[in-house]
């Protein structure tokens, strides 16, 4: 099995929250990581992923970032709030 990692910056216009982290996050460019594998057995490529992490200020430390799991759903709809939010 094969892993690939894709890297992206996300830009939040607001101060948001995403499911499963218990803090809200400032406003600001976040990278996220995805992890995807290979799935054996198919006459094309194809991948699913098995990871996704976004790196944030670590909680208390000035200067310092933290990477965390978290879904690709939560994150999704965490991008959805911040974009309604700005068209409003």
């Amino acid at each position: 099995m094969t892993i690939r990692s894709r890297r992206e910056t996300v830009i939040f216009r607001r101060p948001f929250q995403v499911r499963g982290i218990a803090r809200t996050l400032p406003a600001g460019a976040y990278e996220v990581v995805t992890d995807e594998e290979t799935i054996d057995g198919l006459t094309f490529a194809a991948y699913r992923r098995v990871a996704t992490m976004i790196t944030v200020p670590a909680e208390g430390l000035r200067g310092t970032t933290e990477v965390l799991s978290i879904g690709s759903v939560d994150l999704a709809d965490a991008q959805a709030a911040d974009a309604s939010i700005a068209n409003d």
